[in-house]
């Protein structure tokens, strides 16, 4: 065929979606609960913020309306509830009025960042393999009722414990019995105090959350 025949074929051009991939993704929409400091929200932001994670803090809820993590909410102009027992009275319309504001900002992976409060049965249900938490320690030792910050690693000297480390894994309507998804060991120390340990497990516990939550980011898109 010649070239100016008018019927020849055009040219292809590789017009794959693939390479627009990155703009019609969707992004992860990330509810976090949370009690006191909000080291691991922070942690949770930054990295959504710098791009490690392709998703969004899109809600926070507080049981603690004068929680420091407040505040670094609204620094970032994230949304933050305080929602509690104070807030409603009943178990049972707290629970309803949190699944509403989730659903309501459509929220897909819920994050227990030090958040003290067990769930209530309809967001375990609505959330169902979506709630996720970080306990620091090597799940199922110390874990459960009882079994939070300072206790835990207080519970890891008096044992004897020669390896600690963080945990996270899913939330069911048992404290600490979900299905464990990732953990990271470090040793203990003949020194080690709780104050020590919670230091050294700080970073690590971060680094899990966002680890995790890069899974659930991936499967998303």
């Amino acid at each position: 065929m010649h070239s100016s025949d008018p019927f020849r074929p055009l040219p292809c051009y590789n017009s794959s979606p693939l390479v627009f991939e990155h703009h019609f993704t969707v992004m992860l929409r990330i509810g976090v609960l949370a009690s006191h400091q909000g080291t691991n929200f922070q942690a949770i932001l930054n990295a959504c913020q710098k791009g490690r994670i392709h998703a969004k803090v899109a809600l926070l809820i507080c049981n603690n309306s004068d929680a420091p993590v407040m505040a670094r909410a609204q620094k970032s102009d994230i949304p933050a509830l305080h929602l509690s027992s104070q807030t409603h009275p009943s178990t049972s319309t707290l629970d309803d009025a949190m699944n509403s504001h989730l659903v309501d900002k459509n929220i897909d992976l819920v994050v227990l960042a030090g958040y003290m409060k067990k769930l209530g049965t309809r967001v375990l249900a609505t959330y169902r393999d979506r709630i996720i938490n970080v306990h620091p320690s090597l799940l199922p030792r110390h874990g459960g009722a009882g079994f939070y910050g300072s206790r835990v690693h207080r519970a890891v000297i008096e044992s004897g414990d020669s390896e600690t480390g963080a945990t996270v894994h899913l939330v069911n309507g048992d404290y600490d019995m979900g299905k464990i998804l990732l953990q990271e060991k470090i040793n203990v120390s003949i020194d080690d105090t709780p104050d020590s340990l919670a230091e050294r497990l700080y970073p690590i516990e971060h680094e899990l959350l966002i680890e995790v939550i890069q899974q659930f980011a991936a499967e998303k898109r």
